[in-house]
C-alpha cells in the first residue's frame, strides 16, 4: 500500500476507512483538506484512482497484512463482511438507526467478533457507523437498552484505544469541533492510569520513545503455557505498541532444550492469538546461536569472558563471597582451547562454562561474572542435535535484542538487579544500547505462577493439564469462564505500575460478572440428591409448554420452553425450609401453598402436596423457588466448583510447593437440569438460577451422558471446598 494518498472532504470524513488505516497502520498519507473531491479517493502513485468510502474499505481490509483475517479467512467469511459493509450505511438513517442497533444487538448475543473469530473490516463498518452518529449512540450507550452491542464496541475500544484516538484527530464533528471516536466511558478512561504514584496521568509515558519508531518484544520461553503474568507483558508491549505506533515483534527464548517443546511454542501462539496481540513477526533465540557463539569466541579473545570448569556448588559459593574464580586469569589460548571442548561436548567441556569477566566484588551479585554458554547433550526440539553449547538469558537476550532493533525492552521488576548486568553485557559487546522499562510482576493471592511448579503440578497428575481451570494459564482461566474482555481491562487498569502487591481474584471475577451477566442466558437445575416431589392437587392435568425469555432485562438472549406439570422437583434445602399453610413463590410460574409434608425416620422431607395460588403477591412470600416439572426431558448436570491448588497465600521461593498442596480442590455436584440446556456449545456462558453462573465444558451428547458444567466465581468473598 506504498505511495497512496487519501483525500476526502473535510465535512465529511470516511470514519471507517480511516480508522482501518490506522489498526492496519497502512502507510497511507490523509489528507483532510482537499476541496477538489467530493468523495473520499485513493490516489495511488501511479495515477490511478480509488473512490467511495466502501471500495476504499474493503481495498484497506485486502491489503492489510498485519491483521489476519481483517478481510476474512475464506470467501464465505469475505461475503459476509461485505453483508455488513454494505449494511453499515443504514446507521445513517434517523429511522432506521434503532432498528439497526437491534439487529446487531440480537446477532452478536453470543459473539465477540461480526464475523470469525478476529476483528474484520465488518467490526470497523460498524464500530465507525455508530461513533460516527455522535451524540445519539452516545445517549444509547449509557442505557441498558442495547448491552451485548455496547459490550462489543466498548470492547474494540478497549482494546484499540491509541489506532482509533488516532483516528479521531481527523473526524470532525460537523460545527462541534470535538472527535468522534474520542470518547470513552469512566470506566475505559481508567483502563490506562496506572498506581497512587501516578494520579492525574491517564497514559504511562515510555521514557525516550518516538512516535513510530519503537519496537518491543513479547519473549516468552517455551517451557509452559502462557500464564496470567506473561499475558500483562503481553497486553503492555500491545498497548505501547499501539499508543507510539510502533510494533512488537514474538520471540520464542528457547535456549534450554531441557524444558522446552514443540507442544508449549504451538500453545503459547494460541494464547498469544487469544489475547489479540498483534505481532510483526515471530523469532527464536535459536535463529541467531552460530552469531552468539562468535559473539562468545569474540568476548574471550578480548579478556572479557572465559571459561571456567569451577563445580557448580564452589562457584556460587564464590560468587556470594565475591572471591574470584581459579580460571578467572587463565590464558586466552586456555580458554580457547577449553571453548572448543565445550563445542564438541566433550568429557572435558561438560565440566566447564563460560563466564563473563565483570566486577568478582560488585555489591550487586548479578554483576560477579555470570555464566555465558553452557553444555547440554540434549536435543534441541526445533534444531536437534546440531549445537552441544546453549547461550543463558543473560547473554542471549541483550544481544537479540540490540540486533533485532527492540528499542524497548519491557521486563519485570523481579530483574531489577539484573539491569545493570545486562547494559554491562551489551557495552562489552560492543552493541546498540536498548532501552530496559519495569512493570511489577503480577501477583494473585494462593496462585503459583513458577512454571516449574505448575509443571509439577501436571507431572503429578493433580491437574487435567496445562488447561486445567484451576490453573493461572490463560487457557485454564478462560476454560474456568473468564472472558478476555476482563482480562485486559484488569491488566489495563493497572497500568505499567511499579508498586509491588499482592492482589486478590476477587476484582477480576467482578469486572467479569459485568460483562457477562447483562447477556448470558438464565436456566434452572435442581440437585438431585434427594430431591423432593412437590405435588400441585390443582395443578394441570395436561403438561403444556410456554416461551419465557430466557433473560428478563435482555432480549438477545432469546426464549426457553418451560414446561408446566402437575408434579414437579425442588430441592431439598428448600423443601426443609417450609412449613405446612406457607405460601411460597414458583418462579417463572406464580405462588402456591404447601399443604402437607410427609418425611422419612430421620425427618428428612421427602414430598410435598399444596395448591397453587397464582393471584398470589411474589412480594409478600419468604421463599422464592426453582423447580422443573417431572418429565424425562430434563438433562444430566455435573455442576463443578473449584478452589485455589494451594493453602498460602504467597509461596516464597525457598518454599516446598508439596508443604502446601490444597487437598479439596475440586467437587462435583450432579443435578437436573432444564430441558433448553441440551442446545448449549461448549464454552457458553449462562447463568443458573440462585446458583450462580457457569460455563459449559461438555455440552449435551447423549442423555446417559451429563453436561459438565464449570462454576464461574463472581467476585464475592471466596468459600473454600471441604471434603464434605
Amino acid at each position: 500500500m506504498e505511495g497512496i494518498k487519501l483525500s476526502f472532504p473535510a465535512e465529511t470524513p470516511p470514519l471507517s476507512v480511516i480508522v482501518a488505516i490506522s489498526l492496519s497502520a497502512s502507510p497511507v498519507t490523509i489528507d483532510s483538506s482537499a476541496a477538489a473531491t467530493t468523495v473520499p479517493t485513493f490516489a495511488f502513485s501511479d495515477g490511478r484512482k480509488l473512490s467511495g468510502t466502501s471500495v476504499l474499505l474493503r481495498y484497506v481490509g485486502r491489503s492489510a497484512n498485519t491483521l489476519p483475517g481483517f478481510y476474512g479467512r475464506d470467501a464465505f467469511e469475505s461475503s459476509q463482511i461485505d453483508e455488513w459493509v454494505d449494511y453499515a450505511p443504514v446507521f445513517s438513517s434517523g429511522s432506521e438507526f434503532e432498528n439497526a442497533c437491534t439487529r446487531v444487538d440480537k446477532y452478536l448475543q453470543s459473539l465477540t467478533f461480526l464475523v470469525g473469530h478476529s476483528l474484520s473490516i465488518a467490526d470497523v463498518a460498524i464500530w465507525s457507523a455508530l461513533a460516527g452518529s455522535g451524540p445519539r449512540w452516545e445517549s444509547l450507550r449509557k442505557s441498558k437498552k442495547y448491552q451485548n452491542l455496547v459490550r462489543w464496541f466498548n470492547s474494540i475500544l478497549l482494546e484499540h484505544t491509541e489506532p482509533l484516538n488516532k483516528a479521531a484527530t481527523y473526524t470532525v464533528k460537523k460545527g462541534s469541533g470535538k472527535p468522534v471516536a474520542a470518547s470513552k466511558s469512566k470506566d475505559q478512561q481508567k483502563a490506562v492510569k496506572t498506581d497512587a504514584s501516578d494520579k492525574g496521568k491517564s497514559e504511562v509515558d515510555l521514557p525516550g520513545a518516538e512516535m513510530g519508531k519503537v519496537r518491543l518484544r513479547f519473549a516468552p520461553e517455551p517451557s509452559g503455557y502462557l500464564h496470567i503474568g506473561h499475558a500483562k507483558a503481553a497486553l503492555l508491549n500491545k498497548y505501547f505498541a499501539e499508543r507510539y505506533q510502533g510494533e512488537v515483534i514474538v520471540r520464542f527464548d528457547d535456549t534450554n532444550p531441557a524444558k522446552e517443546s514443540n507442544e508449549f511454542v504451538d500453545n503459547l501462539v494460541k494464547d498469544i492469538g487469544t489475547l489479540g496481540i498483534k505481532y510483526e513477526k515471530v523469532t527464536y533465540t535459536s535463529d541467531y546461536f552460530p552469531d552468539l557463539m562468535k559473539m562468545a569466541e569474540k568476548l574471550i579473545r578480548e579478556g572479557k569472558a572465559y571459561v571456567d570448569d569451577t563445580p557448580r556448588e564452589v562457584m556460587q559459593k564464590e560468587r556470594m563471597d565475591g572471591i574470584d574464580s581459579k580460571c578467572r586469569n587463565q590464558s586466552v589460548e586456555e580458554n580457547l582451547k577449553l571453548w572448543e571442548e565445550m563445542i564438541k561436548g566433550s568429557e572435558r567441556g561438560l565440566q566447564c562454562c563460560v563466564r563473563g569477566k565483570l566486577d568478582m566484588q560488585d555489591p550487586n551479585k548479578a554483576m560477579r561474572d555470570p555464566v555465558y554458554y553452557r553444555c547440554n547433550l540434549m536435543s534441541h526440539h526445533r534444531i536437534g542435535s546440531q549445537y552441544k553449547v546453549y547461550p543463558t538469558y543473560d547473554f542471549a537476550c541483550p544481544f537479540v535484542d540490540s540486533l533485532e532493533g527492540i528499542t524497548h525492552a519491557l521486563r519485570s521488576s523481579e530483574y531489577h538487579d539484573r539491569n545493570a548486568q545486562y547494559y554491562k553485557v551489551l557495552e562489552d559487546m560492543g552493541m546498540r544500547r536498548v532501552e530496559i522499562y519495569e512493570f511489577s510482576r503480577l501477583n494473585l493471592v494462593f496462585t503459583l505462577l513458577s512454571k516449574r511448579k505448575l509443571l509439577w503440578f501436571v507431572q503429578q497428575g493433580l491437574v487435567g493439564g496445562w488447561d486445567d481451570p484451576r490453573f493461572p494459564t490463560v487457557q485454564g482461566i478462560v476454560r474456568r469462564g473468564l472472558k478476555i474482555e476482563a482480562l485486559i481491562q484488569f491488566i489495563l487498569e493497572q497500568g505499567a505500575s511499579k508498586n509491588l502487591n499482592l492482589m486478590e481474584w476477587d476484582k477480576l471475577w467482578s469486572i467479569n460478572k459485568k460483562i457477562i451477566d447483562p447477556v448470558c442466558p438464565r436456566h434452572t437445575a435442581v440437585i438431585e440428591e434427594r430431591r423432593v416431589l412437590f405435588t400441585l392437587k390443582d395443578g394441570p392435568d395436561e403438561p403444556f409448554v410456554r416461551l419465557i425469555p430466557k433473560h428478563k432485562k435482555f432480549e438477545g438472549a432469546g426464549e426457553k420452553a418451560t414446561t408446566f406439570t402437575k408434579r414437579i422437583w425442588i430441592e431439598e434445602a428448600d423443601a426443609s425450609a417450609i412449613s405446612v399453610d406457607e405460601e411460597v413463590t414458583l418462579m417463572d410460574w406464580g405462588n402456591a401453598i404447601v399443604k402437607e409434608i410427609t418425611k422419612d425416620e430421620e425427618g428428612r422431607v421427602t414430598a410435598l402436596s399444596g395448591v397453587l395460588n397464582l393471584q398470589g403477591s411474589v412480594k409478600t412470600t419468604k421463599l422464592k423457588l426453582t423447580w422443573l416439572p417431572e418429565t424425562n426431558e430434563l438433562v444430566k448436570l455435573t455442576l463443578t466448583d473449584f478452589d485455589y491448588l494451594i493453602t498460602k497465600k504467597k509461596l516464597e521461593e525457598d518454599d516446598e510447593v508439596t508443604d502446601f498442596v490444597n487437598p479439596y480442590t475440586k467437587k462435583e455436584t450432579l443435578a437436573l437440569g432444564d430441558s433448553n440446556m441440551r442446545n448449549l456449545q461448549c464454552g457458553d456462558v449462562i447463568q443458573l438460577e440462585r446458583k450462580g453462573y457457569f460455563r459449559c465444558d461438555v455440552p449435551f451428547i447423549k442423555s446417559s451422558k451429563p453436561i459438565v458444567l464449570f462454576s464461574i466465581p463472581d467476585g464475592r468473598q471466596h468459600q473454600p471446598l471441604s471434603a464434605n
